[in-house]
């Protein structure tokens, strides 16, 4: 079985703070995170969700979409045993790029770009997403878990 996973991230360009949500969808019952940052980039933010997402997530084929052109092109390419080289590898936070490449490593994981749409899993994430930027901005850095009653109403999973 398919692991499908949505990603939104939501960034404020004035206060530099970012926040990130997803939704997987797989064996057993949806399960989703929201978290955020201060004082990050949007690149950073896209990855600490696609590393969260990640984190649990059974090996096997997995089918990702995320707002991220960036992080998704670089990710796809990670996934496909191609890793960037020279110019095309990136210069900034090296630490949560290891970490993606030991999350995909032993997984078939496809990268799509999707942005928010209503009644389905993106909308709900970038729902999250926005949230999660707010609350970042006001207390700072968390995770926190989306509770099941509210990702049991999102259409699509």
């Amino acid at each position: 079985m398919t692991t499908r996973i949505w990603i939104q991230t939501s960034y404020h360009t004035a206060f530099k703070c970012g926040g990130w949500a997803y939704v997987r969808a797989g064996k057993g019952a949806p399960v989703g995170q929201a978290g955020g940052d201060r004082y990050t980039t949007p690149d950073r933010i896209a990855l600490a969700g696609l590393l969260a997402a990640l984190k649990d997530a059974p090996v096997g084929e997995t089918s990702i979409q995320m707002d991220n052109r960036a992080v998704a092109t670089l990710a796809a390419r990670i996934a496909a045993g191609r890793p960037p080289q020279g110019e095309d590898a990136p210069t900034e936070d090296l630490d949560l790029w290891a970490a993606l490449t030991a999350a995909l490593t032993g997984r078939k994981t496809s990268f799509a770009l999707a942005g928010p749409s209503k009644a389905s899993p993106t909308g709900f994430a970038a729902a999250w997403a926005e949230l999660a930027r707010d609350k970042a901005n006001a207390q700072g850095t968390f995770i926190s878990a989306i509770p099941k009653p509210n990702l049991a109403k999102v259409a699509g999973l």
